[in-house]
């Protein structure tokens, strides 16, 4: 049986395994996030020798997804510079000569869970991270959405709580969309401390869920998705899925009634993976690029 790579590329460092056609992992390491220059190496001697078939790319974006693109799976505008317009998805293809899918992070994520995780069973899906950013991947018919683009979620617009101390949101683009007002970033900027440092402060994570459930309330009446998975380390915060789910139910004021929003416990979930969900969607992007190809799982 073919065994796959696959690479989860996120902000603070690089997750490569080797797997196979069950999702089951054989080989993991990480690679610190640096420049291309000094990271590339890296990950490439890692899959060199192992003989996988395909590769899949989990990547943080924006990325272009569009296949009659000549920049298709290089990093668009990224926020980190050195990034900026890097050809990602060609790099993997001549160095290690095996066919390659691509997606942004949380895409893969979502897809993660789609396959291995809590969304199998339904096949129209979200899910979100909230996170030093906040991304939204979204399946549809089991697989992943990309439109124009891909998602971009994290950077809908929000009308802001009247008690928000913070008069500004953190992103550079817009003063008032989700992720400037409830990522990371922004909880230390809006209360002065780091996001862990507040577990007991029960106004962070009150503002927090007035956001992000204002955010899945948005998400729910345009995508209608059959079930939302909630992960990133904001989410770890025990407080936080009772009081998303609570705020979700009160925003919506009843508008919608039945499906799964008659039980928001298993509507909206936490993640099922144990953080593995964006590397087990890129090994599944592996797998789909090297079905393409005419390869027999």
């Amino acid at each position: 049986m073919p065994h796959f790579g696959a690479l989860e590329a996120g902000g603070a460092k690089m997750v490569c395994v080797v797997a196979n056609a069950q999702g089951k992992i054989l080989e993991r390491t990480s690679v610190p996030f640096r420049i291309p220059e000094t990271t590339m190496p890296e990950l490439l001697n890692f899959f060199r020798g192992k003989g996988v078939a395909a590769m899949g790319v989990a990547c943080f974006g924006p990325v272009d997804l569009d296949r009659s693109s000549p920049t298709y799976g290089a990093i668009q505008s990224s926020p980190k510079l050195d990034w900026r317009g890097f050809p990602i998805l060609r790099r993997f293809e001549e160095a290690l000569g095996v066919p390659v899918g691509i997606d942004t992070d949380v895409n893969a994520a979502a897809l993660g869970e789609a396959v291995w995780g809590c969304t199998r069973s339904v096949s129209d899906s979200i899910y979100v991270t909230v996170d030093a950013g906040i991304g939204l991947g979204i399946i549809i018919n089991g697989r992943p959405h990309h439109g124009m683009l891909h998602p971009e979620g994290g950077h809908i617009f929000m009308d802001r709580r009247a008690d928000d101390p913070m008069v500004c949101g953190v992103c550079p683009y817009h003063p008032n969309c989700l992720e400037g007002l409830a990522s990371e970033p922004a909880i230390e900027r809006r209360w002065g401390r780091r996001a862990e440092e507040l577990a007991e402060c029960t106004a962070v994570w009150e503002m927090e869920a007035y956001y992000i459930a204002q955010a899945l309330c948005s998400y729910i009446m345009v995508i209608s998705p059959e079930r939302i998975v909630l992960g990133g380390s904001v989410m770890r915060q025990e407080q936080m899925l009772p009081l998303v789910r609570k705020e979700v139910r009160r925003q919506l004021r009843g508008y919608i009634q039945g499906k799964g929003l008659d039980n928001l416990d298993e509507y909206i979930v936490p993640v099922s993976l144990g953080g593995d969900q964006g590397v087990l969607g890129a090994v599944k992007l592996a797998m789909d690029a090297y079905a393409e190809r005419g390869g027999l799982l």
